[in-house]
């Protein structure tokens, strides 16, 4: 049976963690907030040096080899804004799953107590009935361990297949923007 003073402060215990997650989520999104702001200024920044840099050209073959180094960089620019975002996500990601995974352990815990203290206090002939009560329950927390180390393993799948993918994209780039460079200068010539 449950006394008032636990109840209070499971209720307390309950508000805390809703509150630290709170906290955790706002920090992510000030953390996106800051890097969309960087982004901002440094695309203003770049915009006007790039169109004075027009306006500066004198002839075609200048032109070519201007938009060539303008372009080359977007690639980069954009893989590592995706990867900035990704790691954003994925911090503030594993800071919810760390209080998750603390408030279910707490709760196994008590919930195995919970059963310790009922076999305890089961009547003389129960025990049967009482081991496969705490073989169900073990087995629960051992599929749930195995489900936590299965989405751990894809999450790290996951991640290594976004750098790749990211990094793939850079190269592909710079051998475009090579490729364009070499094009054009034969077409000037």
């Amino acid at each position: 049976m449950l006394t008032t003073e636990q109840i209070i402060a499971a209720h307390k215990a309950n508000i805390d963690t809703l509150f630290g997650l709170t906290s955790k989520a706002f920090e992510g999104v000030e953390k996106l907030v800051e890097l969309n702001m960087q982004v901002a200024k440094t695309a203003l920044a770049e915009a006007m040096e790039s169109s004075q840099a027009v306006l500066s050209v004198k002839d075609a073959q200048e032109l070519l080899a201007l938009q060539t180094t303008l372009l080359q960089p977007s690639a980069e620019k954009a893989a590592s804004y995706s990867r900035h975002l990704y790691d954003i996500a994925t911090s503030t990601n594993a800071a919810v799953s760390k209080v998750a995974e603390a408030q279910i352990a707490d709760v196994q815990a008590k919930f195995s107590n919970v059963i310790e203290s009922a076999a305890k206090n089961a009547p003389a002939g129960s025990e049967n009935a009482v081991a496969m009560v705490k073989t169900a329950v073990a087995a629960a927390n051992s599929a749930f361990e195995s489900i936590q180390q299965a989405t751990r393993q894809a999450s790290e799948v996951a991640e290594a297949n976004f750098e790749a993918a990211a990094d793939s994209a850079v190269k592909a780039s710079q051998t475009a923007t090579q490729a364009a460079t070499r094009n054009g200068k034969r077409a000037a010539a």
